[in-house]
């Protein structure tokens, strides 16, 4: 659970001045805790802020209240002085609410009050966007980052906002605290995919565990047969599983399927890439040709797993996977001029919980440019809005996240065994394809549903990495 660090901030040489000023503001800021703590979130509300010496205090509770982020709400004017402290001595993103109390101020009952006294204690409590500007300039020369939404209280665009930055916040704990297993190796000659396992750790945070793909036989080869049994019939009640799949191929691909899960638990892991072929060796490759219901499995249950030992892709199916969009492991088949729509698909693991329908189980003659045969997973992502995103690495090294918003739409794809989807933009295909390779992502993706661009701005944004959104 996230946990939010809330303060209010105000001016206390007002308060004598104004009577009842900074309870009605106060109420403000609780009504905003109350609506946070809707959303499933611990919040530590601490109060006003209104002097130098609060600020202090306020500080130190964050930081041992091990708060994950800043709620600042601007409740009236206030100095720069008593907030910088808090931030400065925090270290966690900061989102600062800029809200009136309503849309607009009722201006005829405002002038009816008479009292240019208690006018002005009317207008303090619609003073916010007063302090907005002091508080960027002061943040901006402080190098502090910071998200800023102006609205007011009870507007829906304001509150989506907040969703969409704890959602954010959510997706860089989880990023953080992410253990990552590297399986095998990579696709010999796919340039694109090879990454620097530094510079990820220095983005998102997360460890990364390199493991033995013998590691994963030892496990298998002392498998107890019940366990098998049991894994099958997970197998028939989560997959469509076609009658031409052969009993020992089912046999194989649970017995692998309950290691992985012993591995996955060994190493602690929150996602997985991987590849191997086991060339010259039946034991390694009978394994290597039978890991894709297991990995299916997986990837449904919140823990991703990329093929071809594609690292960048399995952060972005992690990302997409904690927004609770899914996140597919695909790529770009082919492109369909007639209906402008492109194929997107990718032999392997897939996400079950974004397919049309229930997944199928299928077998394939052939893994095409693998070696052997076996099980495989036949899905289309269901029809309705999609996002799909790439984590990349640029020239000078830097990591960055490229999207697209879209639709999974209706119509006849290819029945190859793989997942296989169609997919319009509100560019064209030819467009598309061309802005987004131009944009510099391996061949892979990830797709998950619902339009999420927003959202990953905002954790783009906290990171402190690019976003390039194509449409």
């Amino acid at each position: 659970m996230i946990k939010i660090g809330l303060f209010g901030i105000g001016l206390d040489t007002y308060w004598d001045q104004f009577d009842g000023l900074k309870n009605r503001l106060i109420g403000y800021q609780n009504k905003i805790a109350d609506k946070l703590r809707e959303l499933d979130v611990e919040v530590v509300n601490t109060g006003m802020v209104d002097n130098p010496f609060k600020a202090n205090k306020i500080a130190t509770k964050f930081n041992k209240e091990t708060i994950d982020c800043i709620i600042l709400f601007i409740s009236t004017y206030a100095l720069s002085h008593n907030v910088l402290p808090v931030v400065q001595k925090t270290k966690v993103p900061l989102i600062v609410l800029n809200l009136q109390p309503v849309k607009a101020i009722d201006y005829d009952a405002f002038n009816a009050i008479g009292d240019r006294g208690k006018m002005t204690g009317e207008w303090l409590a619609h003073c916010q966007s007063c302090v907005a500007p002091e508080l960027a300039s002061v943040f901006n020369r402080s190098n502090i980052k910071f998200h800023l939404i102006s609205g007011y209280l009870d507007e829906e665009y304001v509150w989506k906002e907040i969703r969409e930055c704890i959602q954010a916040i959510e997706v860089v704990k989880t990023m953080n605290n992410n253990r990552v297993g590297i399986l095998g190796h990579y696709y010999n000659g796919m340039l694109d995919v090879y990454s620097d396992l530094t510079q990820h750790t220095a983005t998102f945070g997360n460890h990364f565990e390199i493991i033995e793909f013998g590691t994963l036989k030892n496990i298998r080869d002392n498998v107890p047969e019940k366990e098998i049994l049991n894994k099958i019939k997970e197998f028939k009640g989560l997959f469509e599983v076609s009658l031409e799949c052969d009993k020992k191929e089912l046999q194989r691909a649970a017995q692998t399927s309950v290691a992985l899960d012993t591995l996955i638990e060994k190493f602690k892991l929150g996602s997985l890439a991987y590849y191997y072929e086991g060339d010259g060796d039946s034991t390694y490759e009978n394994i290597a040709t039978s890991l894709i219901p297991g990995f299916t499995l997986l990837t449904g249950k919140n823990i991703p797993v990329a093929g071809e030992c594609e690292i960048k892709n399995v952060q972005a199916m992690k990302i997409m996977d904690t927004l609770g969009s899914g996140g597919s492991f695909s790529e770009f088949y082919a492109m369909d001029f007639e209906d402008d729509i492109i194929l997107l698909g990718h032999d392997g693991p897939a996400h079950f919980k974004i397919a049309e329908g229930k997944v199928g189980l299928v077998p394939l003659p052939v893994y095409h440019g693998k070696p052997g045969k076996g099980l495989s997973i036949q899905m289309k992502v269901a029809s309705g809005s999609v996002t799909l995103l790439s984590v990349c690495q640029n020239s000078l090294g830097e990591i960055y996240l490229l999207t697209a918003e879209g639709e999974s739409v209706d119509g006849p794809t290819l029945q190859i065994g793989n997942t296989n989807s169609r997919y319009k933009f509100s560019v064209s295909i030819r467009d598309f394809i061309n802005q987004w390779s131009m944009a510099g992502p391996s061949h892979h993706c990830a797709i998950g549903i619902g339009h999420t661009s927003s959202t990953i701005q905002k954790i783009a944004d906290f990171l402190e990495i690019k976003h390039i959104k194509i449409c």
